[in-house]
């Protein structure tokens, strides 16, 4: 069995920053790509950055410049950083990775939980 779990989500203030953390753990051979996306009421989830296994990262362009997507292979382990926050910026933020199984041969997308991210003044 494989999870992911995020954590590092909360309320803040607009402007303030926050720093989201993803662990992939269990019986995985190799993790692929990783990525953060968001869904806020009402909305569709959508990507908010990317990053292969060889650390190239990809944003939405709302993004673009205020986050920093980073990745720790070694500890299968994505980041967000994520700076000058606003207000659309609340969401769920969901972690995702494709991943090889141990024991298996076939690719698999798999999700994290969420995490809350709240932007109010």
């Amino acid at each position: 069995q494989v999870q992911l779990v995020e954590s590092g989500g909360g309320l803040v203030q607009p402007g303030a920053s926050l720093r989201l953390s993803c662990a992939a753990s269990g019986s995985i051979f190799r993790v692929y790509d990783m990525g953060w996306y968001r869904q806020a009421p009402g909305k569709q989830r959508e990507l908010v950055a990317g990053i292969t296994s060889g650390g190239s990262p990809n944003y939405a362009d709302s993004v673009k410049g205020r986050f920093t997507i980073s990745r720790n292979n070694a500890k299968n382990t994505v980041y967000l950083q994520m700076n000058s926050l606003k207000p659309e910026d609340t969401a769920v933020y969901y972690c995702n990775a494709n991943l090889l199984r141990t024991g298996t041969i076939l690719r698999v997308d798999t999700w994290g939980k969420g995490t809350q991210v709240t932007v109010s003044s």
